[in-house]
């Protein structure tokens, strides 16, 4: 019998041990009894939106609870392709402090709210944590607890923000594995796929019953798991899908989207197939994938307060200021939306992704489309920008960022155009990740909200990563110069 521990010692120094989280870890650790766990996965989500963590012995949850797990810090210096970008075994790492020098301890401090059993991976418990220092402290450059403060701001004016996730990605059959000790760390060295439907007939349903096999297991472990899809669709490119999932509060969306993302790459992997939320795979005719982002505000009622307070306007007062936020920081937040060299390849005209920062009634080709008529009490916002490989606590951050920028400056919109993709609907979404971060590190609006050394932290890594790619001899470059110079 598991029994809750006494001495929560890191969990009240670090201000975690409330009632309420008691009570919460009682339930947990019952259910850990009660359902035969045997392991437990804890868990945090990196810089990069990568989930990562250690499992532990189920009979241990109590003390983890109690005093968090300990990972080396160095996890937080590393870029996407696992490199170390800062010195992690100089002092302070490069970043000025102590704790985190020859790649010292951060520990993770579970959320006991976020615990869930894996259907898929019997007597595995899994959990969500918080990042804290040794001695108790907040880490600053935890994305979980910036999209908390973000949610905490935006609160302290009186607005809580729904936001309900639409997310394509790319779902294939593994057809050959080949992984022996030569092959390089790229899982796309690792394996040869086929498509898994092909595409080219938008929502046709026989498409979906072509890939309906493979998507079952998915939809059921997510509905086992407490995350059931409102929705299943396929998407116009080869073994493209897309689900969607009812509104949830800010953080508990970003939640959401790292559990759905983690879910639907380990149950696709355990049945033969892989998927990806690259925004655009390198086979023939793929189409992009994106991550929309469903969003209006609410009131401590849960009173959608987006819902137009004129005749004949598209939205509520309130909401014009928050879209023109979203508007006017919109190249600014594209390194937290879009953070993905690829990413950037989706911003093409005519292509149902956006290009230009432009807003529109019912609009899929506008950045932000305002979706609902008439007063219809469901009024929100789709703001179509967003990468699919987003790191969801930095993406539902930047929202409220920058919504909420525009609130407090009474911003007015710039004036729906007809054509998003007009040269006079509106300024050029950045073409490339490097112009993001360039634009992102000269911009005032997050280093004020974040700080300085969160952004500069985060233009770092990028940049890190955007310098590997530049100087990276692509395929176009081989088949463009090879032969003919």
């Amino acid at each position: 019998m598991i029994e809750v521990s006494q001495r929560a010692s890191l969990a009240v120094r670090a201000g975690f041990d409330t009632p309420e989280r008691r009570a919460r870890v009682a339930e947990v650790l019952a259910q850990i009894d009660a359902s035969g766990v045997h392991s437990v996965r804890v868990a945090f989500v990196d810089q990069h939106g990568t989930v990562r963590g250690k499992t532990i012995a189920a009979s241990l949850a109590h003390k983890v609870f109690a005093n968090g797990a300990g990972i080396t810090s160095a996890l937080l210096m590393k870029d996407t392709g696992q490199n170390n970008v800062y010195p992690v075994w100089s002092p302070g790492a490069g970043l000025g402090a102590d704790w985190l020098t020859g790649a010292g301890d951060v520990i993770m401090m579970p959320d006991p709210s976020t615990f869930r059993v894996l259907p898929w991976a019997p007597g595995t418990g899994w959990v969500l944590s918080d990042l804290v220092t040794p001695a108790g402290q907040p880490v600053g450059l935890s994305t979980r607890g910036l999209c908390s403060a973000a949610a905490a701001d935006l609160a302290g004016v009186g607005y809580r923000l729904k936001a309900g996730l639409e997310i394509e990605f790319h779902l294939y059959r593994v057809v050959d594995h080949h992984l022996d000790v030569a092959d390089t760390p790229s899982a796309a060295d690792r394996f040869d796929v086929a498509h898994t439907h092909p595409g080219y007939v938008y929502l046709a349903e026989q498409r979906f019953d072509q890939i309906e096999p493979a998507l079952e297991p998915i939809r059921s472990g997510l509905t086992k798991l407490g995350c059931p899809p409102r929705s299943l669709e396929v998407e116009l490119g080869p073994s493209q899908v897309e689900l969607t999932f009812e509104p949830l509060e800010a953080c508990e969306a970003a939640d959401l989207a790292v559990i759905v993302r983690l879910a639907i790459k380990q149950i696709a992997h355990r049945h033969g197939f892989h998927a990806t939320f690259m925004a655009r795979p390198t086979f023939a005719r793929s189409f992009s994938s994106g991550w929309h982002l469903h969003q209006s505000l609410v009131d401590d009622a849960g009173e959608n307060l987006f819902v137009p307070d004129a005749d004949g306007a598209a939205l509520s007062s309130l909401g014009e200021h928050y879209l023109a936020g979203l508007l006017a920081h919109a190249a600014e937040s594209c390194l937290l939306t879009t953070p993905t060299v690829t990413g950037y390849k989706r911003y093409r005209a005519e292509s149902l992704a956006p290009d230009r920062v432009a807003w529109g009634h019912q609009h899929r080709g506008a950045m932000v489309r305002v979706v609902g008529t008439g007063g219809d009490p469901a009024t929100h916002l789709e703001n179509r920008v967003g990468d699919s490989a987003a790191n969801p606590y930095l993406y539902v951050a930047s929202q409220m960022v920058s919504g909420l920028a525009g609130i407090a400056a009474q911003a007015a919109p710039p004036p729906i155009s007809e054509d998003a993709y007009a040269p006079e609907a509106g300024a050029r979404l950045p073409r490339t990740l490097g112009a993001a971060i360039e634009v992102f590190a000269a911009g005032k609006l997050y280093r004020d909200i974040f700080g300085d050394d969160v952004v500069d932290y985060l233009v770092t890594l990028k940049q890190a990563e955007w310098a590997r790619c530049m100087a990276t001899v692509t395929d176009w470059e081989q088949r463009e110069y090879f032969d003919l110079f």
